[in-house]
């Protein structure tokens, strides 16, 4: 410990974001009603029947006044029996009245469609969806609350309920060292907020968190592999695991234990179940500081889980001590009951976990399951397991971090979000990528699910290989299962190709984190989370909210996961696909795909199990660490003879960059940029030196985390120059030079120049013809110099249609002959051969009256078409 300041910095990080009174200058005022104009699209309307109104912070909102008042447009006219408020963006009016639906109502401007007026009361009807609690137990979709963004043009924040956040030294008899306490509101009144943004969705997510706080900037290592699974591990057995994943080349951050790290089964029934614990399992664990030492050497950050809701019971190691604190006869074994509305339980409670993360524990999986009821009404245990933890998490120079469950709007302020226990099938992983970016529209955007799926279902390997490719391009990649003997996630456990696919898809997350960090500081302080649903970026497109299972992944990357079984004839995996219009680039093999309608493009993309659609955008720039590769001396031959070339892109992260890049978690002395043709682009690669801000100020956090930035741009309208900055910032937490390879993806082949501050520098250059990519080996560069690249000319890659429509047939479970006809059409005609497939027919079905059969399944028409139409 630091001392008292330092012990509870989170909670004094917390006070001072605390700005909860509305700014008097736009605040209107009644006997008993109060209108708030936070911004010219955000309005606060309360009615209270005596005329009290609320200027605490809530558990859901803590800064009322964050919008510069001379920045605030309004026009506010009362008059004797109306009040109107007119802003750029919405016109208010206003009866006087009990808030009513004849009285209260607003039109939204800028929305061309007839529900853009709210009448008190209204429900939204398009409203887009925020998320949802959990997902135990389900087994495809589940009903979602409401999100702030609609296609109404507005959206309701119910804020009536929330308790109050005060700030305070005393609760009752005991000081209060937090600052701040939780009490109901004594007053009961509507207390709602209008967002009236239009289809400015992205506004209004930014407003938002500035009304409920901002994101938190989670640790660079939380951006990798989770290892997890509820089975009663020893710790030779754990560590062993973890080893085999090293000698695999397979890369973990974080270890989590589940349940059975504490005393489970041995339970006397006297005092209940199992399921509540504290006190490690030393049959399984004998030596639980060692074995935590021992992950750590592993460079493995490692998280308990705990079910708190039965208290500490007599059998606890704890329990003498909280005992004492409380005032219990330890002598009788009474229960300690769990009561988070007692401070002195919630010091007691804190100061146990303190001991057992002196041990070694990094962070907590809070897995509340039991319901909302405390002694204070209203008040949910959840978030104030939530709330608590998270911020008491930050003390004595910890990253702050909880793994816990979803318990309400502003519940984004406690990553990570745990979604719960879901069925293994296809339906619940189809769900799952709408469910992440619809969390978005609530703010939500650090879910972690459990990849694979947690419990019953079904064994489908490529269900599980496909599950595992999302988990890669999800916010937490956390693999999970049951103790099923039959259920476990360890690739090795899966046959070829499957295991490859699923291998290679850890390999690819480790391998993204450079560019996933730098998407972790947008979040943290700009208000953009990591998943975005489509219609953030094309609110006027009707296809943008059609495709429920495509997202955005970060700035550059748009994601069209796989959730459907391989088609039987291609063995190929279907997307269906909508693009954004403009030019479009797939990242594994660098092909061009043109949506040259200003409303984008409806297609098919077609995938072998090694696989998924993840595509670029014309001018996109990706920054990649290596891959991992097992240190020096360790065994790597995991891989069983299984191609490295099965995922282009994570094959080709790992060539020529054979060093070890031990530990996972830090600033990588190696790095791949990839860089897409077609459009000029830029890109901020932002790294620090992992201290957390804990400053709600910008730019006093990024000096306290010791931030650094490289610039990195392509010009393509001056010729195609890939410029790699000089790094700026805290230059001491990177290494002092990188081996930088840059992959220009989805170029035609041309020699190309390097300078490195000027001067010319040879380095060595090839193209793979497989992924349309010139690949530049510069070497180790100081990261104080400025790098250029100069092509001798800029083109794309030219489609190859022949190659690619022969490995679709090669792999078409269909006649020879067919297969023949097609290959010959496909090279005479090119794109015309589509107008001519079905002309190839089966014969005649069902006798000479039958109708004919085209012998080319739609299938295999789609996959070609998907060729030969990509540009």
């Amino acid at each position: 410990m630091r001392g008292k300041d330092d012990s509870y910095r989170g909670f004094s990080a917390f006070n001072n974001r605390l700005r909860p009174t509305m700014n008097a200058r736009w605040t209107i005022c009644g006997d008993r009603w109060r209108i708030g104009i936070l911004s010219d699209s955000l309005i606060r309307l309360e009615w209270s029947a005596n005329g009290v109104f609320e200027d605490q912070a809530t558990q859901a909102v803590i800064n009322r006044d964050f919008t510069d008042p001379d920045q605030i447009h309004a026009r506010v006219i009362k008059g004797d029996e109306q009040l109107v408020i007119d802003t750029p963006a919405l016109r208010l009016e206003y009866d006087y009245n009990p808030f009513a639906k004849e009285g209260l109502s607003a039109m939204v401007k800028g929305v061309s469609n007839q529900f853009n007026t709210w009448h008190f009361g209204d429900d939204s009807l398009h409203n887009l969806h925020g998320t949802a609690r959990t997902l135990d137990e389900a087994d495809g979709s589940i009903a979602l609350g409401d999100g702030v963004i609609s296609r109404d043009g507005w959206a309701i924040l119910d804020d009536s309920s929330s308790n109050l956040i005060v700030r305070t030294d005393q609760v009752g008899e005991e000081k209060d060292p937090y600052g701040h306490w939780i009490i109901p509101r004594g007053n009961k009144e509507i207390d709602i907020y209008l967002f009236a943004y239009g289809h400015r969705y992205r506004e209004a997510l930014a407003d938002f968190y500035r009304l409920t706080g901002p994101v938190p900037l989670l640790p660079r290592w939380a951006l990798g592999n989770w290892w997890s699974r509820f089975h009663p591990y020893t710790s030779a057995e754990y560590l062993g695991l973890m080893d085999r994943f090293r000698a695999s080349r397979l890369p973990f951050t974080v270890a989590v234990m589940d349940m059975d790290w504490h005393l489970t089964d041995s339970v006397d029934p006297k005092y209940g179940s199992g399921w509540t614990g504290y006190t490690w399992n030393r049959q399984l664990i004998p030596d639980p500081e060692g074995f935590l030492r021992s992950l750590h050497k592993r460079d493995l950050r490692v998280s308990l889980n705990v079910h708190p809701r039965d208290g500490i019971r007599a059998f606890e190691k704890p329990y003498a001590d909280m005992a004492r604190t409380l005032g219990v006869d330890a002598d009788k074994g009474d229960p300690i009951m769990f009561d988070l509305t007692n401070i002195r339980f919630l010091r007691a409670y804190l100061k146990m976990h303190h001991q057992l993360e002196s041990q070694g524990v990094d962070f907590w999986w809070l897995d509340w399951q039991q319901g909302g009821v405390t002694r204070v009404p209203g008040l949910d245990p959840l978030w104030m397991l939530n709330h608590f933890h998270y911020l008491d998490s930050a003390r004595s120079g910890h990253w702050p971090l909880i793994l816990s469950r979803y318990a309400g709007p502003g519940s984004h302020r406690y990553p990570i979000g745990f979604s719960g226990d879901t069925i293994v099938t296809w339906n619940s992983m189809k769900f799952q990528p709408y469910f992440t970016a619809t969390a978005s529209n609530i703010g939500f955007g650090w879910w972690s699910h459990d990849i694979g799926g947690h419990m019953k279902g079904y064994r489908d390997d490529e269900l599980e290989a496909r599950w595992y490719q999302l988990g890669t391009f999800s916010p937490i990649n956390r693999l999970h299962s049951s103790a099923s003997p039959f259920e476990g996630k360890e690739p090795w456990e899966y046959p070829q190709p499957y295991r490859g696919a699923m291998e290679n898809a850890l390999r690819l997350r480790q391998a993204l984190i450079p560019y996933l960090y730098t998407m972790n500081w947008r979040a943290a302080y700009e208000g953009l989370p990591l998943v975005q649903p489509l219609y953030w970026e094309d609110p006027e497109c009707e296809d943008a909210y059609a495709f429920p299972g495509e997202y955005w992944f970060g700035s550059q990357i748009l994601v069209a996961p796989i959730l459907q079984p391989a088609d039987a004839i291609t063995r190929m995996g279907e997307s269906l696909t909508w693009l954004p219009s403009g030019d479009w680039f797939d990242c594994m093999d660098g092909r061009h795909y043109q949506a040259g309608d200003p409303q984008g493009r409806r297609l098919s993309l077609w995938r072998t199990i090694d696989r998924l659609p993840v595509l670029a955008k014309a001018g996109g720039i990706i920054p990649l660490g290596p891959a991992y590769e097992a240190p020096v001396g360790e065994s790597a031959s995991s891989t069983d003879g299984y191609p490295v070339e099965c995922c282009n892109l994570m094959a080709e992260t790992r060539n020529g960059l054979s060093a070890d890049c031990h530990p996972l978690s830090g600033n990588p002395e190696q790095m791949i940029l990839m860089v897409f043709p077609g459009a000029d682009g830029c890109f901020t690669l932002i790294e620090d030196a992992g201290r957390f801000p804990v400053s709600p100020n910008l730019d006093e956090a990024e000096r306290e985390a010791g931030a650094v930035r490289t610039g990195i741009r392509l010009d393509w309208s001056s010729g195609g120059v890939v410029t790699i900055d000089a790094v700026n910032g805290c230059v001491e937490a990177l290494p002092s030079q990188r081996h930088w390879k840059v992959a220009l993806r989805g170029w035609a082949p041309t020699d190309c120049k390097v300078r490195i501050d000027g001067s010319e520098r040879k380095v060595a250059t090839n193209y793979d013809e497989s992924t349309l990519t010139i690949w530049l080996d510069l070497g180790k560069v100081p990261v104080g110099s400025k790098v250029e690249i100069l092509p001798d000319r800029a083109e794309l890659a030219g489609n190859p249609v022949m190659n690619d429509s022969g490995e679709v047939l090669k792999r078409a479970q269909i006649s020879f002959e067919v297969k023949d006809r097609l290959a010959d059409m496909v090279s005479r005609q090119g794109v015309d051969a589509l107008a001519g497939l079905d002309t190839l027919q089966a014969g005649f079905q069902g006798g000479e009256q039958g109708t004919p059969s085209s012998a080319v399944p739609r299938s295999v028409q789609s996959a070609l078409t998907e060729i030969l139409l990509r540009s």
